[in-house]
């Protein structure tokens, strides 16, 4: 088991280079199996969910080649199953999307439930609407997801709310239907569009995606190529955050800086300086700022990320006055302001409100990372403390961010990861 180590007190100064996107990796990984020949993914980040993938698309006899450690080809011309192994997809959110691309592949699926960061309840109910309006039927009787379809056909999706996963799903299963899906109510985020072109590169045909109507023209001729994913819209933020949060000064490099407008418009509100080149993005603190309290509510894209919630409201811990956070997406994501609570914040919840009365400062603490944004969301907590804050269940972290602590470290943070013996944290 590991920990992290973070020391306070020093302000982020530098450059950093943000890595390709998690989120568009776990969606475009699973179109490959849409593809009868070599997919040659760049700019993949190097993190656990992508290589527990890839051990999934393996199991299923894809032929696997890492031709650097962001750059793998995949050949899923001779995979013949459509039953994935259990062990491997409970333990990531993102496994989900196996069921509408086995789905299209195969029409025919059996995938367990997924798993991944614990939010509360994750209905399936609208990826289930989506696959039964292209004409399959699902069964989630017998403790696993099944589907099957006679012959899948383009239809009308409404969904009943706007949601990630369904959408990519639906995109997935519709690619190579038979006929026209027209999607209604569709997510917008930037790695949907990343999806998208993806798939048209290799021959689908798909139109409005990063719109609330995406139409796809189903075809079954998809071919090789090659595709760079976008950079990591969530990665680029905590480090937007961290600068400020430091009283640094920072350039990010490799993004995209349109899909970071609203996380740009937030900081700018509190009082950071921002500036924009046409790749990147520059951060900094004056040293007679005085930060503002704000408030901001996390919904859909375009507006302010939920996965980008925890840092911002770690951020808002130390700035005075009365700032109040609103989660629009997910049931139960404030766990981790418990842990912010063990060093010093002034945090209370009302549902799916946060109510943040901010403080001189935040003081080391040994805290645990609750789930993947909220293992980020700590350590700038312990950037921004005095003294010493040891962040335990680190694998969450892992699991999303690229040589995350060592990016921090060429930026002058203090961050040491140690082995630890686990009955020496009860």
């Amino acid at each position: 088991m590991e920990k992290l180590l973070v020391k306070g007190g020093n302000k982020l100064k530098g450059e950093v280079t943000i890595s390709g996107a998690k989120n568009a990796a776990v969606a475009i990984l699973p179109a490959c199996l849409l593809v009868k020949g070599n997919c040659r993914i760049e700019n993949l980040p190097d993190i656990k969910d992508v290589k527990l993938f890839l051990r999934i698309l393996e199991q299923l006899n894809a032929d696997v080649k890492y031709i650097d450690k962001n750059t793998v080809d995949i050949d899923c011309t001779n995979v013949d199953s459509y039953r994935p192994l259990g062990d491997l997809t409970r333990k990531m959110r993102g496994s989900s999307y196996l069921m509408g691309a086995l789905l299209g592949r195969f029409s025919n699926f059996i995938v367990d439930p997924p798993g991944g960061c614990d939010f509360g309840t994750r209905p399936i109910d609208q990826h289930i609407k989506a696959f039964e309006t292209l004409g399959a039927d699902i069964d989630t009787s017998k403790g696993v997801i099944e589907g099957s379809a006679e012959n899948l056909s383009g239809g009308n999706i409404f969904f009943d709310v706007i949601t990630v996963g369904a959408t990519i799903n639906a995109m997935l299963a519709a690619t190579t239907a038979n006929g026209i899906t027209v999607i209604e109510n569709a997510a917008k985020e930037p790695h949907i569009v990343d999806l998208a072109n993806f798939l048209n590169n290799m021959g689908a045909n798909i139109r409005g995606a990063g719109t609330d109507t995406i139409k796809i023209k189903g075809t079954k001729d998809l071919h090789g190529g090659t595709y760079t994913i976008i950079p990591d819209q969530i990665e680029a933020g905590t480090f937007m955050i961290a600068a400020a949060a430091t009283r640094g000064d920072v350039v990010l490099k490799n993004v995209i800086p349109r899909h970071l407008e609203i996380i740009s418009a937030k900081l700018i509100e509190a009082g950071v300086n921002i500036s924009e080149g046409e790749d990147s993005v520059r951060v900094w603190v004056n040293d007679d700022t005085k930060f503002k309290h704000i408030n901001f509510i996390a919904m859909p894209y375009p507006g302010f990320p939920t996965d980008m919630q925890p840092q911002l409201v770690t951020f808002l811990t130390t700035i005075e006055g009365t700032s109040m956070a609103r989660e629009g997406v997910w049931d139960n994501r404030f766990r981790y302001v418990n842990e912010l609570k063990r060093m010093g914040a002034d945090i209370r919840v009302e549902g799916k409100l946060a109510i943040i009365d901010g403080v001189n400062s935040l003081i080391g603490a040994h805290v645990k990372a609750t789930d993947l944004r909220a293992g980020a969301a700590m350590i700038i907590a312990g950037l921004m403390a005095e003294g010493t804050t040891e962040i335990t269940d680190i694998y969450h972290i892992d699991r999303g961010y690229e040589n995350f602590e060592e990016k921090f470290v060429k930026l002058g943070g203090s961050i040491e990861r140690v082995q630890v013996v686990d009955d020496l944290l009860d």
